[in-house]
């Protein structure tokens, strides 16, 4: 029997070992975080049980292939395995997945609109988009802890946890994710600003 309070990074090699309830344990312990991250950002529970198997599927599969390599990181690793998948399924759906975070995000939502015109939903969709695309041009660094903060509405602490940095480091890259999300939109739309 292994114990609960074995670290990821021994469980991961156990289960190299052979010893199949380790991966269990580490399914176990993680699980919970993941699939609220994973639902968090499709707000489709069913997807997203679907996208946490594979999840699971690719962890096994990279440590069957031997690509794993322990830097005491397993659950950051596996958060981004996870996030990656929902960008794959979006992009498989051919839906417009908002920033790579879920179809639901609107950034213009947070502003109040009376039933809008056919040409203020064409110019809606118009700033919706070019906000987006600026969004996908930010540092990969900075994209990530912003779409953590906004979209999968973590905080710094447990951002910082998953990406293994500092909080401070944290803040800043949203504090640069921001100013620099604001310099390319001033280069590309400077209207969107005004």
């Amino acid at each position: 029997m292994l114990c609960e309070k074995v670290s990821d990074k021994e469980l991961v090699s156990q289960y190299l070992r052979g010893k199949e309830e380790a991966l269990e344990i580490l399914i176990n312990r993680h699980q919970e975080r993941i699939f609220t991250y994973i639902v968090s950002l499709v707000k489709d529970r069913q997807l997203a049980e679907d996208i946490f198997q594979d999840v699971f599927i690719k962890v096994v599969n990279t440590f069957k292939r031997g690509k794993y390599h322990e830097e005491g990181k397993f659950l950051p690793w596996i958060m981004r395995i996870s996030h990656n998948l929902v960008i794959d399924t979006f992009r498989k759906l051919k839906r417009n997945p908002h920033i790579d975070c879920g179809e639901t995000f609107n950034i213009f939502d947070t502003i109040k609109q009376d039933e809008p015109n056919a040409e203020e939903k064409l110019v809606y969709e118009q700033m919706n988009g070019v906000v987006a695309a600026c969004i996908r041009e930010l540092p990969k660094e900075q994209r990530e802890v912003l779409e953590m903060r906004h979209f999968a509405e973590l905080s710094f602490k447990e951002i910082a946890e998953e990406t293994g940095v500092s909080i401070n480091t944290a803040l800043g890259r949203m504090r640069y994710a921001l100013i620099n999300l604001r310099k390319i939109i001033g280069e590309r739309q400077p209207d969107i600003l005004r």
